[in-house]
């Protein structure tokens, strides 16, 4: 019997020792397959070892950190973490990652702003509506148009699955506001959010997924589709349409699982079928593409990617008005390396979308530019002055200290760090006075 004991106490040993060992194994012989983590994951780099860093205790601190992250298998111990406080207690651990009803999956900020949490009051509004419609003036004056594009929200679309301790009662939220000002005043707009709420029985596929918080493939093609005849209307002129020839149906995938993949679980979540299209284009022989700037946060990016910018001429997107696409596919450039006069200038159309979580800041600063420049014109800055910023630009992020400085000021001034570094930018070429 006590044979029989020692045996299953060597067995319980070596199993305990094999699981200690199965990281190192794992470094060694990535025997498994490990999937990556998604979502917004920085890795810390290993430190490299020098009299510096070791006496001043740097290289310790960073090879602990590295180590802690770096380990065989970490990635499957998340994910085991992850799905076990997702199955067992209902919790999701993924930051700002809110589980609904029936477990719809949902971002804090847009519930929060669904219930007006962060409206931004009605001064604000007031205050945006006035320059959007002075630039929509201004432009129908040049022969130029302005098109505001309220995007689909989750929480707007899916309310009855929000949780009841998530609820709040609020007259006024930014959407409501906004949506019923850009109307009063006469500008050009396109509510889909609205649109999506009031066609959500009868749509003939999904517009909405459970574990997305983006539209769909098939509304965004149908957003496209409505942008495309708007534009028509406004400037008269025909444009390519875009068209599918096939459509298969299949579970979430990719931007239409982006927040049940980002919280890195073991076993993927089973949802109602989505629709996936081949989307095609007409042909543009004696077709009108007119130029257009697209300002809009991540829900453009749908529309983008099955090819809308091939019905237009010129086409950009500023990307929450920083990066510029597609220059920025290639290599990073920003808004801020363009003259804002020179870009209304080249340009026909200009798009201004936003969903209800990211109204607060719509425009993000190019509502305020142009109209500046339109009240206000001074001479455009020189070629010299904008290879200087970038050259500044490029330069700060590979100074590490002047960089952890700049990071902090972002902190405090709750700004974006490449927002604060082209900032830093500017004001070292204005000491400079030479441009």
């Amino acid at each position: 019997m006590n044979r029989f004991s020692d045996t299953y106490k060597n067995i319980l040993l070596l199993l305990v020792l094999l699981l200690l060992w199965l990281p190192q194994i794992q470094n060694k012989l990535q025997f498994a397959d490990v999937k990556p983590l998604q979502g917004d994951i920085v890795y810390p780099k290993e430190d490299s070892l020098n009299t510096r860093t070791w006496f001043s205790g740097d290289y310790q601190t960073q090879q602990e950190v590295f180590l802690n992250t770096a380990f065989g298998l970490r990635n499957t111990c998340i994910r085991l973490n992850n799905q076990l406080a997702f199955s067992l207690f209902n919790k999701a651990k993924a930051n700002m990652v809110i589980i609904g009803k029936d477990d719809y999956l949902y971002e804090k900020t847009y519930i929060d702003t669904y219930m007006g949490a962060d409206f931004v009051g009605m001064d604000s509004v007031n205050h945006s509506i006035q320059r959007l419609k002075f630039i929509s003036d201004t432009l129908n004056k040049l022969n130029k148009k302005l098109l505001i594009v309220f995007a689909a929200g989750k929480a707007s679309y899916f309310p009855e699955f929000i949780p009841a301790n998530y609820k709040r009662e609020n007259e006024n939220t930014n959407y409501k506001v906004f949506s019923k000002a850009t109307r009063e005043a006469g500008l050009n707009v396109i509510d889909f959010n609205s649109w999506f709420v009031n066609n959500k029985t009868t749509a003939k596929y999904p517009l909405y997924p459970q574990y997305g918080i983006h539209w769909s493939k098939y509304g965004s093609v149908l957003a496209a589709d409505s942008i495309i005849k708007t534009i028509e209307r406004l400037k008269g002129i025909t444009m390519s349409h875009l068209y599918y020839d096939s459509l298969t149906l299949a579970q979430p995938q990719g931007i239409e699982y982006d927040i049940g993949g980002g919280m890195n679980l073991l076993f993927k979540l089973k949802s109602y079928d989505m629709a996936y299209m081949k989307v095609k284009f007409e042909n543009d022989s004696g077709k009108t593409r007119p130029a257009a700037l697209v300002i809009s946060d991540s829900f453009y990016w749908g529309i983008y990617e099955f090819g809308l910018p091939r019905v237009f001429k010129n086409h950009h997107f500023w990307f929450y008005n920083k990066m510029v696409y597609p220059e920025s596919f290639k290599e990073e450039m920003l808004t801020d390396y363009l003259d804002i006069g020179t870009e209304i200038k080249n340009h026909e159309v200009f798009i201004i979308m936003a969903t209800e979580a990211t109204l607060k800041d719509v425009g993000w600063g190019f509502i305020e530019n142009a109209y500046t420049y339109f009240t206000k014109p001074e001479a455009p800055h020189s070629e010299q002055y904008f290879k200087r910023l970038k050259q500044l630009y490029n330069y700060i992020k590979t100074d590490t200290k002047w960089l952890a400085q700049i990071r902090q000021r972002a902190i405090e001034n709750n700004t974006h760090l490449n927002v604060q570094i082209v900032n830093e930018a500017k004001w070292v070429i204005h000491n400079e006075g030479l441009y």
